[in-house]
């Protein structure tokens, strides 16, 4: 289930501007955004609970921007704070055919938990596994919003399993922890071994260049 580098987007118009400053300051943020790493299992961050958001500023706006930008571009339908390495309650989702509907859940606890569904799921720090986890069907959940105001919202079906999933993250938790010990086992030796292999390939280039 379930980062724009300095540079990306568009372009800022010449100084001095004539013109309407919205636009500029639009693609100035758009700028400033920044894909960010995400972490694979068995990485012992991932295993981290998080802290309480406390402060709604301008940092916290930044990194839930840096969070969508991040979860777009893998691409995914929602990421955890935990997961690129930032320890607060907050989670991302968009599950909008258009991707243009985007979710914020600031400090997010479930109220009510209703029916049973199940379904294969997958995880950007779980890359190219799926499996089948049971999950409540339907959610009442309670956060704050980016400025910190309070809201509820009833969830169900692929929304509730991608809440529920992305909230076990911010407990320390992975979808891969509701499968049997011997197949997270082979998912963890075959996660490691690829990440040894895409080292090694990226030495290998590395000490091409230098031969050039």
């Amino acid at each position: 289930m379930s980062s724009c580098a300095l540079g990306h987007g568009p372009a800022l118009p010449p100084w001095p501007f004539q013109g309407p400053l919205e636009p500029v300051f639009a693609a100035a943020i758009e700028v400033f955004m920044a894909i960010r790493t995400i972490l694979e299992f068995p990485d012992p961050r991932l295993r981290t609970r998080a802290q309480t958001v406390a402060r709604f500023d301008a940092d916290l706006h930044r990194i839930i921007d840096d969070m969508l930008e991040t979860m777009y571009a893998a691409p995914g339908i929602g990421l955890a704070a935990t997961q690129v390495d930032v320890h607060q309650r907050l989670v991302v989702i968009d599950i909008s055919a258009d991707r243009a509907d985007p979710l914020i859940l600031i400090n997010p606890e479930i109220l009510t938990r209703e029916g049973e569904i199940a379904t294969e799921e997958g995880c950007l720090s779980v890359p190219g596994y799926y499996d089948e986890v049971k999950r409540a069907s339907r959610i009442r959940v309670r956060a704050q919003d980016r400025d910190g105001n309070v809201f509820e919202r009833d969830c169900a079906d692929l929304l509730a399993v991608c809440v529920q999933h992305e909230m076990d993250h911010i407990e320390g938790k992975l979808f891969v922890d509701y499968i049997s010990s011997l197949k997270r086992e082979r998912v963890r030796k075959k996660l490691e071994k690829e990440r040894k292999d895409r080292a090694a390939r990226a030495s290998t280039a590395r000490e091409s260049r230098r031969a050039l």
